[in-house]
């Protein structure tokens, strides 16, 4: 069959292999616990539908007056997020989800009720603090019991669980092991340090909720109405579809565009792998490869500036640095991350001989760009607001007005292509007024849909910031932090390796089934002091390190959400699925090793020409690691190449001259190695990866080392030979 045989149109793409909505639906609920939702007819759908509206506009109305204090702000936040999910979020997966219990109701107002007595009498509160009536100790108590169920139902058991130890922890530390031990607070104290202080739920976390969170949050769904998403797979298809592996290739691209206003890597995963992953398995790639590759790009979009999941706003207050400074520093790994399963798939196509889809049925760049690149302006606002110094929330209100005037300039080319279409079939007049009435009404259905969605799609957030402050209070209240990171470094020896190493895991580990902003408020806490004390890095370094190893828990088995939503779609193994997906994702077990020791590749203290060379040399370093990963550069590479390309790439994303003048010879010697052998032994190596399927470790070092010096002796004797 020839190529231009094998390549698929668009309309075949679409009718044969994309998923069905059920089955998505199906995949959805089964990984990501937010969309269990339920699915009420009637008044009810109305009535929640309005407290929606109602909560979305009560945020707006706080940013733009600035009129609430924080002390009232925060426990309204979380008054309508736990009325909202327990009116939205039935008590299980496999409860009726077309109705809403007497319990549920009363647990909504519930929860409202203890909010609003915090945020009525806040200035009480804060002159009664350590001296609180048991009245305010009950509703306190209350408060963290409904917070607690409302995790477990919109967020899942894993952060539950860990800060539920940490309570424990708290209460019973004279029972606690050697240095663990401590005197123990009462539940009385526990209380008022977790609702009454800016140290508990209503700390930090909670407050970055309530205000550019949950306006970036409103912001991708305002942006969400405006088509965007399909936007960016036009504008991936436009690029790459037809190249080489182009369906994972779009992957790639579009889940790195879309990654820079989403917050979930399952929900990106199954929204665009329903069509790129059955794809990427008609074009030939291995049904577990495919999935990985979705898998791990979409879980990259949380790591992808300016957004970051929305960790990028709570690292900068964390850390005490500009906003700006975080997505600078965030910029050269993220690239990196892409990039490095961008060549992956290069070298996967090229081993395997696999094709692009048919050129003629892409999207054309610039007549795309022509017709909607104004789609683009949001995201270049917000970017253009932040980078003139103004701050998150003013660039969050700018980027969502942007969104609603592309909104409109969209429905007003609906409007004026549909009359032109009319009046060329019935020679009718184009009629400007009715275009405007369309106009304003579409419109005003989308903000009306898009304040709606960003109410429902805050609520994970929200309750996982609540349940971060959980966490960071008791390890302020008992100093554990402290005692954890000795003991770590104690547990290292003191090795600055063996502790990061240790530190990673401990952040995979702490990052499995936990949203990206959660993921980041824990790992930081409990680790990033840590590598600061051991490694004696900026600040920043040490935060973005366990945010890294904390995010990519998505794809690290055994539990690697992102990775299981994929291996669902493709029909893959799961496992093997993960292994893959980690293999993709190596840039990020990697890079955060390096950027701890030299902060320049986050651009910290960095000139341009650093920023240059830093950004080349590590492209080309990823392209050695690629090549080793994968066993194949222009032909499949034996063992003694790989170890090649792998010690030149890795000296190559080191920065640093030396490292790289040293890694640029290193890389070199096997791209020329191989080229000779192209000359000399007639063509590409047959693929020789199946013989050592079935082997133990042992034998299958044994026979590549044996199959490398049999390749070296071919080549010296000038041998040529096309059955290598």
């Amino acid at each position: 069959m020839s190529n231009k045989e094998k390549k698929l149109t668009q309309l075949e793409e679409h009718e044969a292999y994309e998923a069905s909505h059920s089955e998505v639906q199906e995949i959805m609920e089964k990984y990501d616990r937010e969309s269990v939702t339920r699915h009420l007819k009637g008044p009810l759908k109305w009535v929640v539908f309005a407290l929606c509206i109602l909560f979305s506009c009560f945020q707006l109305y706080s940013a733009f007056t600035g009129r609430i204090p924080a002390t009232q702000l925060r426990p309204m936040h979380l008054g309508f997020v736990m009325m909202l999910v327990f009116l939205i979020f039935p008590v299980t997966k496999k409860a009726r989800r077309d109705i809403l219990p007497v319990y549920d109701i009363i647990l909504s107002l519930l929860g409202m009720g203890v909010c609003l007595y915090i945020a009525l009498q806040h200035v009480e509160l804060a002159n009664r603090i350590g001296k609180n009536t048991p009245m305010d100790i009950w509703v306190g108590g209350i408060l963290i019991v409904l917070l607690f169920e409302c995790c477990r139902r919109v967020v899942g058991l894993p952060i539950m669980c860990v800060a539920a130890v940490f309570l424990l922890y708290a209460h019973f530390g004279p029972y606690m092991p050697g240095i663990l031990a401590h005197k123990g607070r009462t539940v009385e104290r526990i209380i008022r340090q977790l609702v009454y202080t800016t140290e508990g739920i209503m700390g930090t976390p909670l407050g970055a909720s309530s205000t550019f969170i949950y306006l970036f949050v409103l912001f991708g769904a305002f942006l969400e109405r405006t088509e965007v998403g399909n936007f960016f797979i036009d504008f991936a298809n436009s690029i790459a579809g037809h190249k080489r592996g182009g369906p994972a290739k779009v992957a790639v691209l579009a889940s790195a565009l879309e990654g820079t206003v989403s917050g979930s890597s399952v929900a990106n995963t199954v929204g665009s792998g329903s069509f790129t992953i059955p794809m990427m398995k008609k074009l030939g790639y291995r049904k577990e490869f495919a999935a990985a590759v979705e898998a791990t790009a979409s879980t990259g979009g949380q790591i992808m500036p300016p957004v970051m999941g929305a960790a990028a706003f709570l690292m900068a207050e964390s850390v005490g640095v500009s906003y700006m400074e975080v997505v600078k520093a965030a910029l050269i790994p993220a690239v990196l991350y892409f990039v490095g399963i961008y060549i992956i798939i290069e070298f996967e196509a090229r081993k395997y001989g696999l094709v692009g889809m048919n050129k003629e049925d892409m999207p054309k760049f610039i007549p795309l760009i022509k017709k909607s690149g104004y789609l683009i302006l949001p995201l270049l606002v917000i970017l253009g607001f932040l980078s003139l110094g103004y701050t998150p929330i003013f660039a969050a209100l700018v980027g969502i007005a942007s969104c609603v005037l592309c909104d409109i300039i969209r429905h007003i080319i609906i409007g004026v292509s549909g009359a032109l279409d009319a009046r060329q079939e019935r020679k009718e007049k184009i009629n400007a007024l009715q275009v405007a009435k369309d106009t304003a009404v579409s419109t005003g259905i989308d903000v009306v849909a898009a304040l709606d969605k960003g109410a429902r799609n805050v609520l994970s957030v929200a309750v996982a910031c609540g349940m971060a402050g959980i966490i960071v209070g008791m390890i302020t209240l008992t100093g554990l932090g402290q005692k954890l990171g000795n003991s770590l470094v104690t547990l290292a020896g003191g090795s600055q390796y063996l502790t990061l190493i240790f530190t990673m895991l401990a952040s995979i580990i702490l990052g499995m089934g936990v949203p990206t902003t959660a993921n980041y408020l824990i790992t930081s806490t409990i680790m990033a002091g840590t590598v600061m004390k051991v490694v004696g890095c900026e600040m920043l370094a040490a935060h973005m390190f366990v945010f890294y190893f904390g995010i990519i828990a998505d794809i690290t088995p055994p539990v690697a959400l992102a990775a299981m939503a994929g291996s669902a779609i493709a029909k893959s193994d799961p496992f093997k699925t993960g292994l893959n997906a980690v293999k993709l994702a190596i840039a990020a077990f990697i890079v955060p090793y390096l950027f701890v020791f030299n902060n320049k590749m986050l651009l910290i203290g960095a000139q341009w020409y650093d920023v240059l060379q830093i950004g080349i040399t590590s492209i080309f370093g990823m392209m050695g690691i690629a090549a080793a990963l994968e066993g194949y550069y222009s032909r499949h590479a034996h063992l003694l190449q790989r170890l090649l390309f792998l010690v030149g790439g890795l000296l190559l994303i080191e920065p640093g001259l030396i490292t790289d003048i040293i890694g640029i010879v290193v890389i070199i010697i096997p791209i020329l190695w191989q080229d000779l052998e192209n000359k000399k032994l007639g063509g590409k190596m047959e693929p020789s990866f199946d013989t050592y399927k079935d082997m133990s470790f042992g034998k299958k070092l044994t026979t590549m080392l044996t199959e490398s010096f049999v390749m070296i002796g071919k080549l010296f004797k000038g041998k040529s030979s096309a059955n290598v």
